[in-house]
């Protein structure tokens, strides 16, 4: 496979998986050309549904699509298919509990041309927050790829959220995904960093800048929602204290999932994050990531803040 890129491995797993699942359906809301919907459509044009601008539109159809046996993905922007369709989603996929998939393309400041209309910073959040609703979001293309064939074995609500840029993979080609399961990618012993998303990889290359002075264990979590609170007071009870690294924003997404699983332990946290703001367009991913704090620099910063406790 080799991909380096999120949405095209989503595309590509979503047209092997629909060889061998003839029940399977892709929907788009006029942006199958950036989700990577249109691969469906190239290879089973009748079983993909262009729903032309209309977010609520396309999750309501997909809704009656699972009622009679289909498993339908619905894809558009992250900012849109989470947002714009959120009463839907609430009010018809969740409160049902229906088998919709929908993922969100462009998550976070990925879209860095765009500006804040464009970049989804609190998805995870409303996502978190509606009963029913799993969320997931890999750490890079690998992990993408087997996070659609789960999701697809999966019964019920998901949501899956998808970088837009193409970067290396920090996670082991072919390894299946577990829903629900945090992964531990680098071991320590002095602070823990849970992290998700893009940001693995940053809190990985931190960890190896701080190798010899701060012992520092790297955890990839995953799947938000459900979150394993066990693993993660195990985690943290065994160090000195825990940073979160996500792009997104700091209020209700992995760093407030994190922080409720611990708040009986005492053990100190560090925020990685977006800190309460929108996003803004820039001339680069990275300058955009630079401008909110979501760096190497950021993470090694925390790290040393909870180690000088």
């Amino acid at each position: 496979m080799g991909y380096r890129n999120q949405r095209i491995a989503y595309g590509s797993t979503l047209v092997e998986e629909g060889k061998k699942n003839d029940r399977l359906v892709v929907l788009d809301a006029d942006l199958s050309g950036s989700t990577m919907g249109k691969m469906f459509e190239q290879a089973f044009p009748d079983r993909h549904y262009e729903m032309g601008i209309a977010e609520a539109d396309m999750t309501s159809v997909a809704a009656g699509l699972s009622l009679t046996g289909w498993i339908p993905f619905t894809n558009s922007f992250a900012v849109f298919s989470a947002g714009r369709a959120y009463d839907q989603i609430r009010q018809t996929i969740a409160i049902g509990n229906l088998n919709v998939k929908i993922v969100g393309s462009s998550a976070g400041l990925s879209d860095f041309g765009d500006g804040a209309t464009h970049q989804a910073i609190e998805d995870m959040a409303y996502m978190r927050a509606i009963p029913n609703m799993t969320v997931i979001c890999p750490a890079d293309a690998n992990e993408t790829v087997e996070a659609v064939k789960a999701m697809i074995q999966s019964k019920g609500p998901c949501y899956l959220r998808l970088n837009r840029n193409d970067y290396d993979n920090v996670t082991e080609e072919g390894k299946p995904f577990t829903i629900g399961k945090p992964s531990v990618l680098k071991q320590g012993t002095d602070v823990t960093v849970f992290t998700t998303g893009y940001m693995v990889s940053l809190a990985l290359a931190a960890a190896r800048e701080l190798e010899g002075k701060i012992s520092v264990r790297v955890v990839n979590v995953s799947t938000i929602k459900p979150l394993d609170q066990t693993m993660i007071i195990e985690l943290a009870r065994t160090c000195k204290g825990v940073v979160t690294a996500e792009e997104h924003t700091v209020i209700g997404g992995l760093g407030s999932a994190v922080a409720q699983a611990l708040a009986k332990t005492g053990r100190p946290v560090e925020f990685v994050g977006i800190n309460d703001t929108f996003g803004c367009s820039g001339h680069s991913y990275q300058e955009v990531l630079e401008h909110h704090g979501l760096t190497k620099e950021h993470i090694v910063d925390a790290v040393k803040t909870i180690w000088e406790l």
